[in-house]
């Protein structure tokens, strides 16, 4: 049974919800086992992705590209992307796009266990669904900062 989840006008379904937090783990489990070509997939062909240094990848063959010459980064660790606090955002004129914003952690496991924490991000992504499949069009990755303290009164 479908019920609204969350507190925003534009409320979506429990379903969903579920189906965009299970593309979200396949996704990034596929990219936690250096699947490349596999999480390539999960974007549009056209797809981009912005990182929080400002560098912009487009295409999947881009994509592919920079990933395979970051692998040395993920010798002898276990990679863990863990994702929350999802927001879901139905666009009104075309029912099957998404926007998507949520919290990113990502932990690093060496071959003794020890467990490194990277920095945390905000992202934004844009869903679209293609022939019933969900794939990510575009992903713009925000490093987290300390807020400004608010002004003294």
């Amino acid at each position: 049974m479908s019920q609204p989840v969350g507190t925003l006008p534009s409320q979506v379904t429990g379903d969903l919800y579920a189906e965009v937090q299970t593309f979200y783990a396949q996704q990034m489990r596929l990219v936690d086992a250096l699947d490349i070509e596999g999480f390539a997939d999960t974007f549009t062909e056209d797809g981009e992705v912005v990182h929080a240094g400002g560098h912009r990848q487009r295409g999947r063959a881009e994509m592919i590209a920079g990933m395979r010459a970051s692998l040395p980064r993920y010798q002898d660790i276990a990679v863990r992307h863990w994702f929350g606090h999802l927001i879901i955002e139905p666009d009104a004129a075309d029912p099957d796009r998404l926007r998507v914003s949520y919290y990113t952690l990502v932990t690093q496991t060496d071959r003794e266990g020890k467990v490194n924490f990277q920095p945390t991000f905000t992202v934004e992504d844009e869903l679209v669904r293609r022939d019933g499949r969900l794939l990510t069009r575009s992903r713009v990755i925000h490093r987290d900062s300390p807020a400004a303290p608010p002004a003294a009164s």
